[in-house]
């Protein structure tokens, strides 16, 4: 019996291409920061590593933990960044928005999903902190109020794909991964939960597949359909 469904964001819920979106971000960010002192190819530089950081964390610490650690090693000398960024996410970031190929209201999706007694969980990838997490939802008209959990940088010790990140918030919840459905967009980071027993569909419109997997064993299409698919096969 299938409890509880599991979303991405980026690319998911939130219909863009991650280099679109990226673009923005680093360009914002880069100008956040350059008054401190931090030259723009840097802040990119320490910006990847520090999500490298979080992305091989092995759960000793928390994600924000890796990546300002490192973040903070690569640019010794300078003034420390983290209040200009959490700044950062709760006003420039929101530009960030433009990179949307168009604007829906995903509050009704999920909102049919729970009215059905599913359970549902954000499962974005944790490395932005809650507030650069929320500002996004937003932009879909979602907000952390309308999940069970929502996985970020400051409640996390693993990220995707490393299969941890998702016993994690198994453990997090109470339930078991045959309980589960995962919703995403991505083939290595949302698909290979599958390895741990969880069913899943994948989301279709903005495919992340840079290996050329096949992905013709996958149910998939639109998340409309894939809250049908959930509703019809959750027994």
């Amino acid at each position: 019996m299938i409890t509880t469904v599991l979303f991405d964001l980026d690319g998911t819920l939130l219909p863009f291409e991650q280099e679109d979106f990226i673009k923005i971000y680093f360009g914002e960010l880069c100008k956040r920061l350059a008054p401190l002192g931090y030259e723009p190819q840097q802040t990119v530089k320490s910006v990847w590593a520090g999500t490298k950081s979080m992305v091989m964390n092995d759960g000793t610490r928390l994600n924000s933990e890796a990546f300002w650690e490192t973040f903070n090693v690569l640019n010794p000398g300078l003034p420390d960044a983290r209040k200009e960024c959490d700044a950062f996410y709760t006003h420039e970031f929101e530009k960030a928005k433009a990179s949307l190929k168009y604007v829906p209201d995903r509050k009704p999706l999920i909102e049919q999903l729970k009215s059905a007694g599913l359970r549902v969980v954000l499962a974005t990838n944790p490395i932005f902190p809650l507030d650069g997490v929320i500002t996004r939802m937003a932009w879909v008209n979602l907000a952390p109020q309308d999940f069970e959990l929502v996985t970020c940088y400051d409640n996390s010790i693993y990220c995707k794909p490393n299969t941890k990140y998702y016993e994690e918030i198994f453990r997090k919840i109470g339930v078991k991964p045959q309980e589960c459905f995962m919703v995403g967009n991505s083939v290595a980071e949302d698909m290979i939960v599958e390895k741990l027993g969880v069913r899943v569909f994948l989301a279709n419109e903005f495919v992340e597949n840079p290996e050329n997997a096949d992905c013709s064993r996958y149910p998939q299409g639109t998340l409309d359909q894939a809250v049908d698919y959930i509703l019809a096969h959750r027994d």
